[in-house]
């Protein structure tokens, strides 16, 4: 079975499997509703909950919009844990997801994804 093929939205080149399911993700988390055009529905609130303070209402929020975002617009995963963490700047918002692969290359593999926010 041959993988997935998309194309890096930074440089234009082909990425497969793994680089387009980690870029597909960090879209999916970094892209409001509404925002979209023909995609108004898809997406997250995670970029409002940004400049919120980082306590652990806010943690627990963006773990539940993180998990949810990517329930409902990333159908090649199914989540297994979302994790939330601070970066080397206070400001700097880590999501650590653990995922299965459903489908392509990858299928029934575990993956993990770190994404800042």
């Amino acid at each position: 079975m041959s993988g997935y093929t998309g194309m890096n939205a930074e440089t234009g080149l082909w990425v497969s499997d793994l680089d387009h399911i980690r870029q597909s993700v960090r879209k999916i988390l970094t892209t409001l509703f509404d925002t979209r055009v023909m995609r108004r529905d898809k997406f997250t609130n995670i970029p409002d909950l940004i400049d919120q303070p980082f306590n652990q209402v806010t943690r627990l929020q963006v773990m539940a919009a993180t998990a949810m975002a990517i329930v409902t617009n990333e159908p090649r995963l199914v989540v297994a844990n979302v994790n939330i963490s601070t970066g080397s700047e206070a400001s700097a918002w880590i999501v650590n997801l653990t995922a299965s692969v459903r489908s392509g290359v990858l299928s029934g593999q575990t993956i993990n994804l770190s994404v800042a926010l």
